[in-house]
């Protein structure tokens, strides 16, 4: 599947621990990444700064469903289950 432009739920709903610029410190879950601009889209796509966790997400129907707001869901449901 490809990414839904405009979605932005895996720049939101996870949390991400390695330092994004702007983000030293990495985002917690639920928290929107600085480096997702007004249209949902990541300002730093492609760039060398992007975290690598970013680069390796691939986008599936069972991880983000076929809504933005599905995946959203999804997404935030599979943080929960993970943390300890």
């Amino acid at each position: 599947m490809n990414c839904r432009l405009g979605c932005g739920a895996c720049c939101v709903a996870p949390s991400i621990t390695s330092p994004i610029p702007g983000m030293p410190n990495g985002k917690p879950a639920g928290v929107r990444c600085i480096q997702l601009d007004d249209n949902n889209l990541c300002k730093i796509f492609g760039q060398p700064e992007r975290p690598d966790l970013c680069d390796r997400f691939a986008a599936t129907e069972d991880v983000c469903g076929s809504t933005n707001e599905e995946a959203l869901w999804l997404i935030t449901s599979l943080e929960a289950a993970t943390i300890s």
